[in-house]
């Protein structure tokens, strides 16, 4: 069994790579190609924490193109003061004429890169092409993969960067300015309406259950990539911002099962289900269109889809054989 960690996934996974991977698996999912069955959530809570088991199996014409794989993402709101990250994960891939397991992978760090791969290719099909201001959410490790995500399909030369705690933004800011995947100027915020004054795409990757932002704020022609909530009960996006803009997502019924953005102003009667514009793979395979014009709102809600992981982490296995990466063990 092959074994790759964190800084093999980094190199095996390199944004571009991955964000045209998330573009096969949403393809794969709307095309009814990929089998995902609903993830289990197992409330761990003696510990603050969850757990979710999230299996997948993409077909293929051939079993090279084929993807079987099984994820297991824990949540735990404690593991920070434990020195933790509070995001644990680990992705078992199976051979998919066997179920022979054959590769472990860092699932945190596959989650990062395939999470904002989904943002990219969201932001790559919606926003304007002349976008070039970015408004970022949030300054942990979600906020950190979407600086490369935007950056690989925009040619961004601003990012304003929005967080409660300061300090992880001058951190954030320090660590990634100048980087030459990141080649935009990296800007704090005093405010969600200074970081928005000239966003032309959004990013928000918090765990608040609130809307983060007014949407009197917004410009229009925005485009809006929402990642951070995964219930009914959290959302980060304003309803009057849902009402008015073109929604996508990565899974019709995953998004009214799971995604608070949307369940919430559908319940306060806002929305219907129609609202839903199209699943994101369907904008990839040209069977729904995209934006309308350039003052239109765009908005890409995802929850997360095991798809996502059985491609990506396909996609960096074909990746590590070719450069040598990880480690491989007896099994």
């Amino acid at each position: 069994m092959l074994i790759l960690n964190a800084a093999d996934i980094r190199q095996a996974l390199p944004m571009s790579l991955a964000i045209d991977a998330m573009k096969q698996a949403f393809a794969a999912f709307s095309e009814g190609k990929a089998l995902v069955p609903p993830r289990i959530h197992l409330s761990i809570t003696p510990h603050s924490g969850i757990s979710l088991i999230m299996p997948s199996f993409v077909d293929g014409e051939t079993t090279v193109e084929q993807a079987l794989a099984v994820k297991v993402v824990s949540l735990f709101d404690g593991n920070p003061a434990r020195g933790l990250a509070r995001i644990q994960a680990a992705v078992v891939m199976l051979e998919p004429d066997t179920g022979r397991p054959i590769a472990l992978l860092d699932g945190a760090m596959l989650t990062a890169i395939r999470t904002a791969a989904a943002s990219g290719a969201a932001t790559d099909l919606l926003a304007r092409s002349d976008s070039r201001t970015v408004a970022l959410f949030g300054a942990g490790v979600q906020a950190i993969t979407h600086l490369f995500a935007m950056c690989a399909v925009r040619p961004i030369e601003k990012i304003f960067v929005c967080g409660r705690t300061p300090n992880k933004v001058a951190a954030l800011i320090a660590e990634f300015a100048g980087r030459p995947a990141i080649p935009a100027e990296l800007i704090a915020a005093d405010s969600p309406r200074q970081a928005l004054a000239d966003a032309d795409i959004v990013c928000c990757t918090t765990t608040s259950k609130e809307p983060i932002f007014d949407d009197a704020d917004l410009k229009p022609g925005v485009h809006i990539n929402a990642v951070g909530s995964y219930t009914p009960q959290a959302r980060e996006v304003p309803p009057e911002t849902v009402r008015r803009a073109l929604v996508v997502v990565d899974s019709r019924h995953a998004a009214w099962e799971e995604a608070g953005d949307l369940i919430q102003p559908m319940q306060a009667g806002l929305i219907g289900h129609e609202h839903i514009h199209a699943e994101l793979g369907e904008l990839v395979l040209g069977r729904r269109p995209g934006r309308a014009d350039d003052q239109q709102i765009t908005f890409f809600k995802s929850v997360g889809l095991a798809v996502q992981d059985a491609v990506a982490a396909r996609v960096a296995l074909e990746n590590a054989a070719r450069l040598n990466l990880g480690q491989e063990v007896a099994w």
